[in-house]
């Protein structure tokens, strides 16, 4: 038996929303249910659902497996390349799996190679002291440079062009 087709209208096509042109006993006889009734012996037919196979209970593995059961791992010809810590990464030290002392240790070495002269400080207070004086003459040149120069999200200072 061919599959059928959806049917794409209705055969009894609505008067207004939820109201058919024929009555029910009218589309009873016109799509010919007396007639199905009749060839099953006055009821519709049915179709009982299949009982379900019974499933056999899982067979419980045994402990030990045979060794031709055992998959053979395949050779990997990679050469592993561990990532080595350089001295330069200063945040990768805090996980270094060495005594509290020696970690000290790295640590004030790296805070002391970053400190900046004496004489580049003293210059950039002077710098400093003379560009304040500039700002605090006008009244609104503060707020306005704040915002101006202010760094938002993704915006490097090194990176910045005037």
């Amino acid at each position: 038996m061919a599959p059928a087709k959806p049917r794409v209208k209705s055969r009894n096509a609505p008067l207004i929303r939820g109201v058919g042109k024929f009555s029910r006993s009218k589309m009873y006889h016109k799509r010919g249910i007396w007639a199905i009734k009749a060839k099953h012996g006055g009821s519709f037919p049915r179709h009982d659902p299949k009982p379900a196979p019974v499933q056999q209970e899982a067979k419980k593995s045994p402990k030990l497996y045979p060794a031709d059961d055992v998959k053979i791992p395949i050779p990997n010809r990679r050469k592993p390349k561990p990532t080595k810590l350089r001295f330069r990464f200063v945040n990768a030290l805090i996980f270094l799996p060495v005594p509290f002392s020696f970690f000290f240790f790295l640590w004030m070495l790296i805070w002391e190679s970053k400190s900046l002269p004496q004489d580049k400080k003293d210059d950039q207070k002077a710098v400093d002291a003379a560009l304040i004086k500039a700002i605090e003459v006008v009244q609104d040149l503060k707020a306005y440079l704040g915002a101006r120069f202010s760094l938002r999200l993704g915006m490097k200072p090194h990176e910045l062009v005037f």
